[in-house]
């Protein structure tokens, strides 16, 4: 994704679609508290949730965006630990090359994917229902088995502050089977927290999730839709793509040297 007006899959792609999908991102893992730079948003949390935490640019040209010594400097006297959340773009080489030299790891590359909701509104969205709050099979789907106990009440605590959000639940014969998390702002449906029972995958549960949630954003007037998802879980790529998702951008994580 760079400067130029473009077309993926259908979705138009802006400069300005940086922006509200990283202020879209923060509105559903919602952050203690969010300061910001030219050009950077600076999200501050004290859990687990990386995108909580990290340091991101809200456009793509590192020459109009403040320098990472003064993200570091800022998060350092709020009292928060940096960390940067980086496009993979050529030209955003010299920051990562810097940030390399200083000893900063680049960790966990995840792409942005994007797409129109036209794809998923016609899908089959029986045994779906969207509620206002998650409840109890919803949130140990979410938190998953033999999850650290501190990461879990940082997770919980992210979702309690999230804006404007529905929570997906697929329940068959009284069991929940597939989830996942819808956040409506800034334009855009943005999905999180994915789950599916691993002895029903395969089954088309997780593009009924999706389909309830594209319903529900087309109702409010939305018509596109992003996620963030690991560049190394092919079989959620693979799904996505089967659904007319696209990849926008690459980002990886940089995280400061252990002193």
């Amino acid at each position: 994704m760079g400067h130029q007006r473009g077309q993926r899959g259908g979705v138009s792609v802006l400069p300005s679609d940086v922006e509200s999908i990283e202020r879209a991102t923060l509105a559903a893992v919602a952050p203690e508290r969010v300061e910001a730079l030219p050009g950077w948003l600076l999200p501050m949390d004290h859990g687990t949730v990386g995108r909580a935490h990290a340091a991101v640019p809200i456009n793509h040209d590192p020459a109009s965006v403040a320098g990472w010594a003064a993200v570091v400097e800022r998060y350092r006297a709020a009292g928060y630990r940096p960390v940067f959340r980086l496009p993979e773009l050529a030209a955003w080489s010299d920051v990562r090359d810097e940030l390399s030299a200083a000893g900063w790891l680049r960790v966990q590359p995840t792409q942005v994917q994007v797409a129109t909701l036209t794809g998923l509104v016609g899908a089959d969205t029986s045994a779906c229902t969207l509620d206002e709050r998650p409840d109890g099979a919803w949130m140990a789907m979410f938190l998953g088995e033999g999850l650290d106990p501190v990461d879990g009440a940082s997770r919980s605590a992210a979702l309690a502050r999230a804006q404007d959000s529905r929570y997906a639940s697929l329940r068959v014969d009284g069991e929940t089977r597939a989830c996942g998390m819808a956040c409506f702002a800034h334009g855009w449906l943005s999905v999180h927290g994915m789950r599916t029972v691993a002895a029903h995958r395969g089954q088309g549960l997780a593009t009924r999730v999706l389909a309830a949630m594209a319903r529900e954003a087309q109702s409010r007037g939305i018509q596109r839709v992003f996620l963030q998802v690991d560049a190394s879980n092919a079989p959620a790529l693979s799904l996505y793509r089967r659904l007319g998702f696209v990849p926008a951008w690459t980002y990886a994580y940089w995280r400061p040297p252990v002193l």
